[in-house]
């Protein structure tokens, strides 16, 4: 990988967090600063800033009006889907996965990184980029956070082979219990389609997940571009013998389960879950 396309995955992702800490920390329909205000506190270029803008617009975060300005986008409805401990699996998915590291350095780990980790703004952090690969075709970008403290002796050749959580429990002490995981559609940037392969503002998949530990203290923090056309998330429902029962009142018939029509099944129904990635060779 040529060392200017691993300089602007950091520069992409300085600016792309720059953005969304202003847009977390405003409500919607409230205006952010203009694109020059942006370029000069960031440092970068109209169209490193523009593209950065072009990705979060596509993305829903933000609605740019000609002639006024950007302004954050309205908050996006958030579907939980909840099963019992034993239903739950984590994802699996099919060929043979390898990695390219991109990027790894410590930095701090600014305002909402910070949230999300649960630590100071200037505490230090590993931020590590890295590219997924599938029977060697990039298949995602990764960017991962972690406490630097938590894992002071965390290397990068541990991140480019093996199993990363096993890395982190055998190596470190680590020992991770719990993740969230959220999962929407977006599109991809120039800079990412060049790391992909694809065309630029290809449909692509954001995934963005919050590991912790026994102890329900934060692990890492990643969020994850994968492409759209060859990677694909099947979820598979039980539904409990409750579900589509009679008799339920107003107020239970207007719960929502994803992908059925509101008011499918009633507020008692049982809905268990698991989760696969398939990825396609096409």
């Amino acid at each position: 990988m040529p060392a200017a396309d691993t300089g602007t995955v950091l520069k992409r992702e300085r600016v792309r967090s720059h953005i969304l800490e202003i847009i977390e920390t405003r409500s919607t329909g409230d205006p952010i600063p203009s694109e020059r205000a942006l370029c000069a506190d960031l440092g970068v270029s109209r169209p490193t800033l523009r593209a950065a803008v072009d990705e979060l617009v596509a993305a829903g975060l933000l609605v740019r009006e000609h002639g006024r300005g950007m302004f954050v986008a309205p908050e996006k409805i958030t579907q939980e889907l909840l099963g019992d401990a034993h239903a739950m699996k984590a994802p699996l998915a099919e060929g043979t996965w390898s990695s390219q590291l991109l990027e790894f350095t410590h930095m701090p780990a600014g305002a909402r990184i910070g949230r999300r980790l649960h630590i100071s703004p200037g505490a230090e952090i590993v931020y590590v980029a890295r590219l997924s690969l599938v029977d060697g075709s990039p298949i995602a970008i990764e960017h991962l956070h972690f406490p630097a403290a938590l894992v002071p002796a965390l290397t990068s050749r541990e991140l480019e082979s093996g199993d990363l959580y096993e890395h982190l429990r055998a190596h470190h002490d680590v020992h991770v219990y719990e993740a969230v995981q959220s999962i929407e559609p977006t599109v991809v940037s120039a800079d990412e389609a060049r790391l992909l392969g694809v065309p630029e503002l290809s449909p692509a998949l954001l995934f963005e997940r919050l590991t912790t530990d026994t102890e329900n203290t934060p692990v890492e923090y990643v969020h994850s571009v994968y492409r759209g056309d060859r990677y694909r998330i099947v979820s598979r429902l039980t539904l409990g013998p409750g579900s589509g029962a009679h008799g339920a009142d107003e107020a239970e018939a207007e719960i929502h389960h994803p992908g059925f029509p509101a008011g499918e099944f009633t507020r008692g129904s049982s809905v268990s879950t698991s989760t696969v990635g398939d990825v396609y060779s096409g």
